[in-house]
C-alpha cells in the first residue's frame, strides 16, 4: 500500500476527509421541493405575525421572528432556494394578511433568503463555530441590503421623505432582522446539522 493511500485511508477513519465543495446553484427536484415549503411556511408565519404582533407606529412593519426562515434555507439549501422562499413568501404572507402586492418588499425578503445562499459556499458542517458565523454574517448582509432596498423603494413608491424611510422603515425591520436571525439561524442550524449527522449524510 502506497503511503499516500494509507493516509487517505487513515483520514478516512478518524473523520478528516475534507469534505467537498458545495454547488450553491444546484436546483433539482429537491430544491424546488425546499422553495416551496420555504415559501409556505414563511408565509404562514408572517401572517400569524402580522395579524398578532404588528410593529406600532413602524410603517407596517411587524415583529420580524419569521425571517429567519428565508435565511435558514438559504444557507441550508443555497441562493435559489433562499430567495425563492423569501419572494414568494412574503408575497403570498402579504395577501393572506390583507397587504396587497409590495414587489420592493417581496424582493428585499429575497435578498435576505439570498445573501445567506451566497455565503453557503463557504460553509460545510452545519454545527461547526466557522459555519454558524458565517450565517449569522449573512444575516447581516442580508438584512442591510434587503430591507435598504425595500424602505428606499418607499421613496418613489410611497413619496417617503429620507427621515421616514430611514426611521420607520429601514431602522425598525433591520433591527427586528437581525435580531431574529441572529439569535434563532444558529439554533436552526445546529438542530439541522444534528439531523443531518445522524441520518449519516454529508
Amino acid at each position: 500500500m502506497s503511503q499516500e493511500l494509507y493516509d487517505k485511508s487513515l483520514e478516512a477513519l478518524r473523520g478528516d476527509t475534507p469534505p467537498e465543495k458545495r454547488n450553491i446553484w444546484k436546483f433539482g427536484t429537491r430544491e424546488v421541493v425546499y422553495s416551496a415549503l420555504g415559501a409556505a411556511l414563511f408565509a404562514a408565519l408572517s401572517w400569524v405575525f402580522n395579524i398578532l404582533l404588528p410593529m406600532v407606529g413602524t410603517g407596517n412593519v411587524s415583529f420580524r421572528v419569521p425571517i429567519v426562515v428565508p435565511m435558514f434555507f438559504g444557507i441550508a439549501f443555497g441562493p435559489i432556494v433562499g430567495f425563492i422562499t423569501g419572494f414568494l413568501g412574503n408575497i403570498l404572507g402579504d395577501l393572506l394578511s390583507g397587504y396587497g402586492f409590495w414587489f420592493w418588499w417581496d424582493l428585499g425578503n429575497g435578498i435576505i433568503g439570498l445573501v445567506p445562499g451566497l455565503l453557503s459556499a463557504f460553509t460545510t458542517d452545519m454545527m461547526a463555530g466557522r459555519s454558524i458565523l458565517i450565517g449569522e454574517l449573512g444575516v447581516i448582509l442580508g438584512s442591510f441590503f434587503g430591507v435598504g432596498v425595500a424602505s428606499l423603494s418607499e421613496m418613489w413608491v410611497s413619496g417617503a421623505d429620507w427621515a421616514t424611510v430611514v426611521g420607520a422603515n429601514f431602522v425598525p425591520a433591520f433591527l427586528a432582522d437581525i435580531t431574529s436571525g441572529l439569535v434563532l439561524l444558529p439554533l436552526l442550524m445546529l438542530a439541522y446539522g444534528a439531523v443531518v449527522k445522524s441520518r449519516g449524510r454529508n
